[in-house]
């Protein structure tokens, strides 16, 4: 379903909400909820991080700035481990509950609480009487009025796993900890699901961001591991309640793939057909975009090779360090590396990559739609690297 990408009338999301006032915050909020997150990723080469760039791609004339202010306090949104950490819509936190349960022993570093209970305990209560703490007067080697800075660093990070602290809000990309109570609102704290409930809200709301997806896809977009009795169970009783139904994904040489899609969208997918093919224009869409991530996913919808090579040496990297997909229709038509220098008002394009050996007219303007739109919300110019 093109990932929220389509016309208004088709994905009932806003397209257009310029700036960072009410309409633009609803409107990314609207787009939130669609998915049930948004990944929140550090890397802001391209002159915006990954969380505003899924938002931008979605809501023309948006402030980028909001996409790195959503969170505040009021607003309908947490921050947890969803498909990796993101901002969730409020109305998710209690189908967490059994995370929230199974990471007081924390999936990196164990039973860090149960380890350095003293000191778990010396954190909340000093949030509990000083206020809310920033991620930042964590950082360093300091001796301060912490003892053990990286130790403190992680003892807090474990504590909001395991829900006894919230994060408030961001502030340039920092973390604000604060006792969850003053955080998240009691009505919906009051109410935590069952672990069955809460796997169906889980899997309703992943198959709505995604239109149609196999079951791995369902598991991955929350990090379900280790449940794969309780994911089949949990479909069959929605297929059962009528919720979602099985439907086969056919290629154009006949393979096909097993999945799922609610009855809406299936209804939607034949309108679709039924319409004339029309020229879309380009849309810059981030490396961990809900669209981009299932990596085979991207690969039998598209046949597009999704792939990320920040991690790879610089002699390595086919297609460079931080490489955006342009989205023209349903066709994923090229790449392009970018790094954005803010001071000189500049948008480097570092690096671009056409899908097709020879690409056509519409490609080409769909390039360069995609990045004079980019550009524009960010206040820069795009300048071709030689």
């Amino acid at each position: 379903m093109r990932g929220g990408l389509l016309k208004p009338e088709w994905t009932r999301l806003p397209r257009r909400a310029a700036g960072a006032g009410q309409r633009a915050r609803a409107g990314a909020h609207a787009i939130v909820r669609r998915y049930g997150y948004l990944q929140l990723d550090t890397v802001a080469i391209a002159g915006a991080r990954s969380h505003a760039l899924v938002l931008l791609s979605r809501l023309e004339g948006m402030d980028p700035a909001l996409g790195e202010a959503l969170l505040q306090p009021g607003e309908p949104l947490f921050e947890y481990w969803g498909h990796e950490a993101s901002w969730l819509p409020l109305e998710l936190y209690p189908a967490f509950e059994w995370r929230r349960r199974e990471f007081r022993v924390h999936p990196w570093w164990g039973d860090l609480l149960g380890e350095h209970k003293a000191l778990a305990t010396e954190i909340v209560q000093r949030i509990e009487q000083d206020g809310p703490i920033r991620s930042l007067d964590l950082e360093g080697e300091g001796s301060g009025p912490w003892w053990g800075l990286k130790t403190a660093k992680k003892v807090v990070t474990a504590l909001w796993s395991a829900g006894d602290l919230a994060v408030r809000e961001r502030r340039s990309f920092q973390r604000t900890f604060d006792l969850t109570e003053r955080v998240i609102p009691e009505a919906v704290r009051a109410r935590p699901l069952a672990f069955e409930e809460s796997l169906r809200r889980l899997l309703r709301r992943a198959l709505a961001g995604h239109g149609w997806a196999q079951t791995s896809t369902l598991a991955q977009t929350w990090r379900l591991r280790n449940l794969r009795q309780e994911i089949a169970t949990a479909l069959e009783e929605l297929r059962e309640e009528g919720a979602i139904l099985p439907c086969d994904l056919v290629d154009a040489e006949g393979k096909s793939w097993s999945g799922w899609i609610r009855p809406d969208d299936l209804e939607r997918t034949a309108r679709l057909a039924g319409l004339r093919p029309r020229r879309d224009r380009g849309v810059l869409l981030s490396p961990f975009d809900p669209v981009l991530w299932d990596r085979v996913r991207v690969q039998r919808l598209f046949g597009f090779e999704q792939v990320l090579e920040i991690f790879k040496p610089a002699a390595q990297r086919v297609y460079g360090y931080y490489c955006l997909p342009v989205l023209a229709g349903d066709r994923l038509v090229a790449r392009v590396d970018l790094k954005a220098e803010r001071g000189a008002g500049r948008l480097h394009v570092l690096h671009l990559h056409y899908e097709a050996d020879s690409p056509g007219a519409a490609d080409r303007e769909a390039v360069q739609t995609a990045l004079a739109r980019y550009a524009g919300a960010l206040h820069l110019v795009v300048e071709w690297a030689e």
